[in-house]
């Protein structure tokens, strides 16, 4: 009986080995028994998603890489809201960390989207007749990002070999352009802005002008005495350097602060203006104000006014004249200049479809698939072979069903 126990004991010791080498043992037969499946089934899938490869579309790739200035941040998302688009969320994302946002910003605008569209009939290329879907498209396959290396790269992606790189290029083109309507750098900032107050100036004085002859035309002309022209004359010429004061302090004051040396000198020279055009307004005892020396010849006051806002816009619109002329060449010195570093060009061979990975992720993915429903259909004999699990799987379904 002790040798009998003895030997029931070393059986049940050497189970666990025999129904691990089963086990082991098992898969390979599976594996041997459906080895045509699971070598002939990925076999035909690749050779069949090979050959569907050749239906695809070919895609080409054409890449550009730009160096745009380095500038400061201070009010670089200023103009931002005049592109609309991704430019406007660029600058209201958190803010602009990086001088090159910017141009992204401005790459991704709608204002060139829409030109790229138009110039090269993406609607018509991409199949539709909506601007917005084109748009879409067109963002679709194209990646604009900057390196840690301080470059911007555009690649590009389309079915045209051709066209492709010209759309990569047209976007630096594009951007050129945007960047001379737009105040983009401090010294740009600055000629648009006196370009905007010279245009004024001039339209003000064209009005005079004409207002001036109107009125010499009707009334003739009347003699002034040259006292009070020559007070006419100095009280517009005071005016005009005023004005032209204001709008220097008006064009610092968004560049710079009041403690700045620049700023405290116009202010100081503002000042001094105010205070000699208020003396020569209230005059002296013995000279008379500005005002009785022209009410002493009434018949001329209206000729006196008009004149005198000849004067005044006159010399504001030459004052404003060489304030831009300097802007100008404050601008055209700036080193603030895109530099394009590598010019897109046509592509020798596609970048899509690989055709060599689309065959081996078929025959991959169809490896692992017939894998699995073969194990499955195994296992799914084996437990209808056992009474108590072939139960169990039959109670199993019987609760998961809905209805």
């Amino acid at each position: 009986m002790t040798n009998i126990r003895t030997n029931e004991a070393v059986v049940k010791e050497q189970e666990p080995d025999s129904s691990g080498a089963i086990d082991a043992m098992s898969l390979l037969l599976i594996f041997a028994k459906h080895k045509r499946y699971i070598i002939g089934l990925p076999l035909v899938a690749a050779v069949l998603a090979f050959g569907m490869s050749f239906l695809l579309p070919n895609v080409y790739n054409a890449d550009t890489r730009l160096l745009p200035p380095q500038q400061s941040q201070g009010g670089a998302a200023a103009f931002l809201s005049q592109l609309g688009g991704v430019a406007a969320a660029v600058s209201g994302a958190g803010g602009i960390k990086n001088p090159n946002d910017v141009y992204i910003g401005m790459l991704k605008s709608r204002a060139i989207k829409d030109k790229i569209i138009e110039k090269y009939d993406l609607k018509v290329a991409y199949g539709t007749d909506s601007l917005e879907t084109a748009r879409i498209k067109l963002e679709e396959n194209t990646l604009i990002v900057a390196g840690k290396d301080g470059l911007i790269s555009i690649d590009v992606m389309d079915s045209n070999q051709e066209r492709v790189a010209k759309l990569a290029n047209s976007y630096v083109d594009e951007l050129l352009t945007l960047t001379k309507t737009l105040a983009v750098t401090e010294a740009s900032k600055r000629r648009l802005f006196f370009e905007q107050q010279l245009e004024i100036s001039k339209n003000k004085l064209a009005e005079v002008e004409m207002e001036l002859k109107r009125t010499l035309d009707t009334k003739g002309v009347i003699s002034v005495d040259g006292n009070s022209k020559a007070i006419v004359e100095t009280v517009g010429r005071l005016r005009a350097l005023i004005s032209a004061k204001e709008i220097e302090l008006s064009s610092l004051s968004a560049f710079i602060t009041p403690s700045n040396a620049d700023y405290k000198r116009v202010q100081q020279s503002l000042i001094s203006l105010r205070s000699e055009l208020a003396r020569l307004e209230n005059g002296r005892p013995d000279t008379g104000t500005y005002t009785e020396k022209v009410a002493e010849n009434p018949e001329g006051l209206q000729n006196i006014r008009l004149l005198r806002d000849v004067k005044y816009y006159q010399m504001l619109y030459e004052l404003l004249a060489k304030q831009y002329e300097a802007a100008r060449l404050e601008e055209a010195k700036d080193p603030a200049i895109i530099q394009v570093l590598d010019v897109a060009k046509v592509p020798e061979r596609k970048s899509k479809p690989r055709r060599l990975n689309i065959a081996i992720f078929a025959f991959l993915g169809t490896l692992f698939f017939t894998i699995i429903v073969i194990f499955l259909r195994d296992a799914s004999r084996e437990i209808s072979r056992d009474p108590l699990r072939d139960s169990q799987m039959r109670e199993l379904k019987s609760h998961l069903r809905f209805w």
